[in-house]
């Protein structure tokens, strides 16, 4: 069997002086490293954007371009991946602090000890493997979890579709019991089916992989399809479940006040609140209330913000729970609670349009919970 072959770090110099770049060359390739050598700050970042090396050793005194500011340059690119940059420097403790400030991960002084220099770039280089075994892994489990909840998703689809067509009796008359039987496992097959599609929306916005399409949309229909949809579960439960635009009813109503938006992920978003509302609560009510942020209606150049609240009187919040509310996998201590994550998505995705949750809630009282999303103009 071939083994692959080592991977050979690669490391690049920077200085305007070529004699102090000879140096660390004869150095460096001693060593095994591939060197790549440049005179000045413009070239180095140059490189860096086209083929990011594994190491940085640069220069602070250069010409044009010093080497504070090459390394907030290359701090500020967050599409490069992490680089360790070792800072060499004739000058004293506050040329170091202010390197280090800037974004350096080390620092040597010159005259350059040979034995000093080559056991910083071991330790600066092991510094970048560790990092880059870790993004690795966790690209790795990201895709696993996408990949399994896309394998589990198909079958569980599939079977909802067979459970119903035994429901409508399909393939021949069935008895109330088994009827019953299978209405059951539908409704839990279903429950499962939505709990893989969170998952794998939690884990496609956490991987930066979830695209949103923005349109004009206007909050209140979208809202009101919503409490349409969720009408008769709460009539089912006994509960009044209602839709107020108080005085900004003529506003909404004539659909001037509009949001910028991914339609189908502010549903997701408000399907869940309201619908946790609901379950949450066993008597009284749920109260959706639109309107516009107090502070933001008489604003200068920047929209209003417009809200969306839902009140519920239902068991209330500790308070000790409040904190980490919209925490991946955190789960409630209610009966009903289920994965925890249908409020970290919420709030993923309400913070992907530049928006906020807010939650209040008093134990045994009720909760209120207040969705901001800037307006359109």
């Amino acid at each position: 069997m071939n083994l692959p072959e080592p991977k050979i770090d690669r490391i690049l110099a920077v200085d305007d002086a070529p004699d102090n770049l000879f140096l660390m060359q004869t150095i460096l390739e001693t060593e095994g490293y591939e060197l790549n050598l440049v005179e000045d700050g413009r070239s180095a970042l140059a490189t860096v954007e086209k083929s990011p090396p594994d190491l940085i050793l640069l220069d602070v005194m250069m010409p044009q371009m010093d080497g504070y500011e090459v390394t907030r340059r290359i701090r500020e690119n967050s599409s490069l991946p992490f680089i360790p940059i070792l800072l060499i420097t004739a000058y004293e403790q506050s040329s170091a602090i202010e390197g280090l400030d800037a974004g350096a991960d080390d620092f040597i002084r010159k005259p350059v000890d040979v034995g000093e220099l080559l056991a910083r770039v071991r330790s600066l280089l092991r510094l970048k493997h560790s990092i880059d075994e870790q993004v690795q892994l966790a690209r790795q489990r990201e895709d696993f979890v996408s990949r399994l909840t896309h394998d589990l998703r198909t079958p569980l689809v599939a079977a909802d579709r067979m459970l119903s067509l035994l429901q409508r009796g399909s393939f021949g008359q069935l008895p109330d019991s088994a009827v019953e039987a299978i209405i059951s496992i539908q409704q839990s097959n279903q429950h499962l089916v939505q709990m893989v599609n969170t998952v794998l929306e939690v884990y496609r916005h956490d991987a930066g992989s979830k695209e949103l399409t923005f349109v004009s949309i206007n909050p209140q229909e979208m809202v009101e399809e919503v409490v349409q949809e969720l009408t008769p579960l709460a009539e089912e439960k006994g509960l009044a479940l209602s839709m107020n635009l108080g005085e900004c009813a003529n506003l909404f109503n004539s659909g001037n006040c509009r949001v910028m938006g991914d339609r189908l992920e502010l549903r997701r978003v408000f399907t869940n609140l309201i619908g946790n509302a609901v379950k949450f609560t066993e008597k009284g009510s749920v109260e959706v209330h639109l309107g516009l942020d107090e502070s933001t209606k008489s604003g200068d150049s920047q929209p209003p913000l417009v809200t969306i609240s839902i009140q519920d009187t239902g068991t209330g919040i500790r308070p000790e729970d409040l904190p980490t509310l919209f925490k991946r996998f955190r789960q409630g201590k209610h009966k009903r609670s289920g994965s925890g994550l249908g409020l970290y998505l919420s709030r993923r995705i309400v913070e992907a349009h530049q928006g906020r949750i807010e939650v209040e809630s008093e134990l045994g009282r009720g909760s209120l919970f207040t969705v901001y999303l800037p307006g359109q103009r």
